[in-house]
């Protein structure tokens, strides 16, 4: 298994995968616009960073992320949106190779920390991040206005 940064190329697996993770939270499993993920993905200005965990010719997962300033002062982080691992690739190691890529991102970046969130309803995630010997942080709320 290799992870590596994903390409133009893959925006047709990347779409696919975006409908499987929305099956997953309860949607439709409805494939991503491939026109609106090149230009988030590989425009002008991309909103974001994806990584593809690989067998062979086969994806196993993705994990999509960003950079935020300010983290702790004038620090940046690392910002986990999304990890995701297919069904039939789970328990092979594949999440916490994706942990360790980002880690990777975030030092070579110069990021003083990785952050993300978790569903509390998604006890697989939850126990997963525990196991990593990362804690959950009391003291923010999350909000979202819809647009």
């Amino acid at each position: 298994m290799r992870i590596e940064q994903a390409t133009e190329q893959d925006v047709d697996v990347i779409s696919v995968i975006l409908g499987e993770i929305e099956a997953y939270y309860g949607g439709k499993p409805v494939v991503g616009d491939p026109a609106q993920i090149r230009a988030a993905l590989f425009g002008d200005r991309p909103a974001a960073t994806v990584l593809l965990a690989r067998d062979g010719a086969e994806v196993l997962g993705l994990a999509s992320y960003s950079f935020l300033w300010p983290a702790a002062g004038a620090d940046t982080s690392l910002y986990l949106k999304e990890l995701y691992v297919r069904e039939a690739a789970r328990r092979r190691g594949v999440a916490g190779a994706f942990m360790e890529a980002l880690k990777e991102a975030a030092a070579a970046a110069g990021c003083s920390r990785v952050e993300w969130t978790a569903d509390t309803d998604n006890p697989p995630a939850l126990a997963f991040y525990e196991a990593l010997g990362a804690e959950p942080r009391n003291g923010k709320v999350f909000y979202r206005l819809q647009q």
